[in-house]
């Protein structure tokens, strides 16, 4: 009994203990694993399991509970930061928790769910499989992401992503204001999707865990592992099979875009590649996403009157929740869904011929969120974003060059086959889900298929200024992959192998894995240029190669058929299993990618000196939280004589508001960023205070705006020696200096 129970615990404690060696590996404290381990279970995972077994109906899996559970409790710290927040009860935000926990344990009908009964038993090769996905992936964020940022600058040369620094002022700000401000520009409020960096701030506030620490090392694998596990166990639950759960894992994050570049290049963006940490909301809102999902199916299927569904009511109560914390996490989520729900209800009413009222009424709800999002969160700002059909794909056919009529169609052509193939190939498996009986008798079928096909869709009509409408792709791949793997598994199932045909089809798999990224370490090509000749050439030459061998091999494979009678029948499974793992070497080439750059990564990387992050950590640890700083350090560099204002280290390691950092991520300048400042007189009146300072200006520095420090990098400007006669030099380490206003 203890070996099973031993061997039943296996794979979580073999994936625990190999994410915590590369996490200590990469220089986090143990301590600092603990507290994160303590806050995730006892502040994230226990109220939020709890009130899902509230609202689920009968328990299925452990593992189900309190991966759901996870996401309920993501969403249950938002109004929990707000109520602390607002109430300025920072110092014992700890006890949010008990919020949930006091009312379970005092209520007897409630505390039954500290521990239910009734749980099935999840097959241990789903555990191993679902281990591997989340080993694979953490390994992979070890080596591009991890391993090349420290916690903290180790020297003057250290470099790091341009935006870490920003979402780590984020976060900083929201671990002591509420509403957030741009951290960069004291008094300009923030319009945009910051729930994920509340859940980072509940981290460090509550874990009592460094913030660089939470950025740089914790959250953003944490987050993966529950994107991961969510999505095999809503896989799993949407199709009532264990196994079509792994799949959808994996095709999510262990397989990645379909290309032929090396160093891998990124023509239509990317899913999960990249992705999941320079920009963490995205992979915080995936754990809410992925969760939502099964709620809705449940909703749908009510509306279709089937049996063997949870309860409509709970259903309801989980989806809401889960669409409003959707609604701040990104602003790709909600249009997504909505979108989904609107073609699945509309083909609920013409092949049913009935009014899908659960449907409808979700969908309401839906629209409450995004309304919510857009009027208040957002505030109406659009950053950017427009009605701009084919922004993605138009600049690959529209390059300059000149051709005949037939030229451009071909050309044309060409792109929307390299976008399909590059983004979409993983796909592939929703063709046998739709042409089953399950799939177009099943509205949660349709759902996914919807949402898969939603995201792509909204890209192809939506522009935005920096490419952000790709994330409305990276949205509805949550739903897209779940599709697919399902359609995979109907598959399998009809090919009826015996277990001598499916240790082949592993093995033949593995084999074809090894292959196409061995020919890519070793063929791939340095695309040169922008033409839609050098980004997409290499993925239409490198299909057509893979078409030409698959169908060498079909035909060898029909011959074969007549000799051998158990290959009969089941070509369309190999096919489509190569198909769907034809961008397996996406990540590993993203890893040799990164492993050129020996520090700062393989993206966008800025200087970012130690002292500065010296000087900066050192007025965090002297002031208070609503304090405001004033810098002369506001460039990254120069367009000509026009400032590159990506500034953002000063608010993101003080965490305290600059009055003038960096502006280019102000919601008003967020089309084009590299603007001058939109207040010239407050930027002068900043800048003289390091110039040319007089008491007066100080002053008025200090009264109408409240500054109390100043911070002068010397390699960007000496100050006056006025300066410091008119205020207290308190912190100097000869590159920075920080000076004190207060009196």
């Amino acid at each position: 009994m203890r070996h099973a129970a031993l061997a039943r615990w296996a794979p979580l404690l073999a994936t625990l203990a190999f994410v915590a060696t590369l996490l200590l590996r990469a220089g986090t404290a143990p301590l600092d694993l603990i507290r994160y381990a303590l806050y995730a279970g006892l502040a994230v995972i226990l109220p939020g399991t709890l009130v899902y077994r509230l609202l689920r109906g009968r328990p299925r899996t452990l593992v189900e509970d309190l991966t759901l559970g996870a996401a309920v409790g993501l969403a249950l710290e938002i109004p929990a930061w707000a109520l602390f927040s607002v109430l300025d009860l920072r110092g014992i935000a700890w006890l949010w928790p008990a919020l949930v926990v006091v009312p379970f344990a005092a209520v007897p009908r409630l505390r039954r769910h500290f521990n239910p009964r009734g749980y099935a038993r999840v097959p241990l090769g789903w555990s191993w499989s679902v281990a591997a996905v989340v080993c694979f992936f953490i390994a992979y964020l070890a080596i591009v992401f991890i391993d090349r940022n420290p916690i903290l600058p180790t020297s003057e040369g250290t470099r790091q992503y341009l935006d870490l620094a920003y979402q780590l002022s984020l976060a900083g700000d929201a671990k002591n204001h509420i509403p957030l401000d741009v951290p960069q520009v004291a008094g300009e409020r923030l319009d945009y999707h910051w729930f994920g960096y509340a859940h980072m701030a509940m981290t460090s506030l509550v874990g009592h865990i460094d913030l660089p620490v939470v950025a740089l090392r914790l959250a953003v694998p944490g987050l993966c592992a529950a994107a991961i596990v969510g999505t095999a166990v809503v896989g799993w639950r949407v199709s009532g099979r264990p196994y079509v759960g792994v799949v959808a894992a994996a095709l999510f994050f262990a397989v990645g875009e379909f290309s032929f570049t090396d160093p891998v290049g990124f023509p239509f963006g990317t899913q999960a590649t990249f992705v999941v940490w320079h920009g963490m909301s995205m992979i915080y809102s995936w754990v809410l996403l992925i969760a939502l999902i099964a709620p809705l199916v449940d909703i749908v299927r009510h509306a279709d009157r089937q049996s063997n569904v949870d309860s409509p009511r709970g259903a309801f109560i989980l989806a809401t929740v889960l669409l409003f914390a959707s609604s701040g996490a990104k602003a790709s989520s909600l249009p997504v869904v909505a979108l989904a729900l609107v073609v699945t209800a509309l083909l609920m009413l013409v092949v049913r011929r009935r009014i899908p009222w659960g449907v409808i009424g979700i969908g309401l709800v839906t629209g409450a969120a995004l309304l919510f999002a857009i009027g208040v969160l957002f505030r109406f700002h659009s950053y950017g974003s427009s009605i701009g059909p084919l922004q993605g794909l138009e600049p690959f056919w529209s390059d300059g060059q000149t051709r005949s009529t037939v030229g451009q169609s071909i050309v044309v052509l060409g792109v929307w086959a390299a976008f399909v193939l590059n983004m979409l190939l993983r796909y592939a498996g929703m063709a046998p889900l739709l042409v089953s009986r399950r799939g177009y008798t099943d509205p949660g079928a349709w759902m996914l298929v919807a949402g898969g096909l939603a995201g792509p869709a909204i890209y192809l009509v939506v522009s935005q200024a920096s490419g952000g409408n790709q994330y409305f792709t990276r949205s509805g791949f949550a739903f897209g992959v779940i599709a697919s793997a399902w359609g995979y598994g109907l598959l399998f199932e009809r090919a009826r192998l015996p277990i001598a045909g499916k240790v082949a089809l592993a093995a033949g798999s593995a084999v074809f894995v090894l292959a196409v990224v061995w020919a890519n370490i070793s063929y791939a090509t340095v695309p040169t240029g922008t033409t839609a000749d050098a980004q997409l050439r290499p993925i239409l030459s490198w299909a057509w190669l893979l078409v030409i061998l698959g169908a060498i091999a079909g035909v060898a494979w029909w011959f074969a058929g007549d000799r051998w009678r158990f290959l009969r029948g089941r070509g369309a499974l190999v096919a489509l299993t190569a198909v769907l793992l034809a961008g397996a070497p996406g990540l590993i080439m993203d890893e040799r990618k990164s492993l050129r750059y020996p520090n700062g990564g393989a993206y966008a990387p800025i200087s970012l000196p130690e002292t500065r992050v010296d000087a900066a950590r050192w007025v965090r640890d002297h002031s208070s939280p609503d304090d405001i700083l004033a810098t002369n350090a506001h460039c990254i560099g120069y367009f000509g004589t026009l400032c590159d204002p990506r500034s953002f280290w000063l608010s993101a390691y003080a965490e305290r508001r600059v009055l003038v950092e960096g502006w280019a991520f102000a919601p008003r300048v967020a089309t084009n960023g590299i603007v001058p400042f939109w207040d010239p007189a407050k930027l002068a009146a900043n800048d003289a205070a390091f110039t040319s300072p007089t008491r007066a200006g100080l002053d008025d520095l200090r009264t109408r705006y409240g500054v109390r420090w100043l911070v002068v990098d010397r390699q960007v400007a000496v100050e006056s020696p006025e300066l410091g006669t008119l205020a207290h030099k308190v912190y100097d380490n000869h590159r920075l200096a920080v000076y004190s206003l207060s009196g």
